[in-house]
């Protein structure tokens, strides 16, 4: 019962969200990595939503370590594009195959995509991927289709804890506006000295998150605890004429002479076992 009513609740606000979409907007998207626990739900459901193929991501869950053993914790950070209002991949695209729509959405038109890659080269967020089976361009699109019929992304649909936030931030009273007003201080955006004016924000998770040079890699620590090196390069009698004229392996097999074949002694219990 508890579930019904959380899920009729969750639909009603879905609705409202929806109408207020239908008139002259600036859509952006929010996500409380408070609340984010690295479920990688939105992953899945925008990889099904827009048949995103294999090894190719609209968007990613990026996570990292902060701190040392025994004090350390684990921080996500959903990617996706940023619709930001001055786009570098808008200005660059020769064909206009990336515009906006009146509700500030990146938009993508793969008809017109010409596969040069501009776009993917001019985005700072590294948000634009190249469709290996159509050969074009593609990205995060907030969805444009679900909402152009009146639901929303399919990340937002997805995620079960709602840290991912979607609406109207010039609407004062939409969800988003109240998130940013409630979080002022705490609200941050990707590389913001690219002066790209993202529309995409994140509240807490702190700086490392967003900054990957703020991510301190301490000495000694990495994928592997200890970490060595070779003392050379190779084995030194690594050609087959070497095994026969030196010991082979440097020296594992010291009991072995540096004789040929023929130089062998050829005893009787050679001669009787014979091939």
């Amino acid at each position: 019962m508890l579930l019904y009513i959380y899920y009729l609740v969750l639909s009603l606000n879905i609705i409202i969200v929806i109408k207020k979409l239908g008139g002259n907007m600036k859509l952006g998207f929010l996500v409380d990595l408070n609340l984010c626990m690295g479920c990688k739900a939105c992953e899945i459901a925008c990889k099904v939503e827009n048949e995103v193929p294999l090894s190719s991501w609209r968007l990613r869950v990026k996570y990292i370590d902060i701190g040392t053993f025994p004090d350390t914790s684990r921080s996500f950070t959903p990617l996706r594009c940023n619709h930001c209002e001055s786009a570098p991949c808008e200005r660059i695209c020769p064909v206009s195959a990336l515009h906006y729509l009146d509700n500030g959405i990146v938009n993508i038109d793969s008809s017109r995509c010409i596969g040069c890659a501009g776009c993917m080269m001019a985005c700072p967020y590294g948000a634009i991927y190249m469709d290996p089976e159509s050969n074009t361009a593609d990205k995060c699109t907030y969805c444009a289709h679900r909402i152009e019929g009146g639901l929303m992304p399919a990340c937002v649909v997805a995620c079960p804890v709602e840290a991912n936030i979607f609406g109207d931030i010039e609407d004062e009273t939409s969800q988003i506006s109240h998130y940013i007003m409630e979080h002022q201080g705490d609200v941050q955006v990707r590389k913001p000295e690219k002066h790209t004016d993202p529309k995409h924000f994140y509240v807490g998770g702190g700086n490392q998150t967003l900054n990957p040079l703020a991510h301190e890699r301490i000495e000694g620590y990495g994928l592997f605890n200890n970490i060595t090196h070779l003392k050379e390069i190779g084995d030194t009698h690594h050609s087959m004429l070497d095994r026969f004229l030196n010991p082979i392996f440097g020296g594992h097999n010291d009991h072995l002479k540096n004789e040929s074949f023929v130089d062998m002694p050829n005893d009787a219990s050679h001669e009787e076992g014979g091939h």
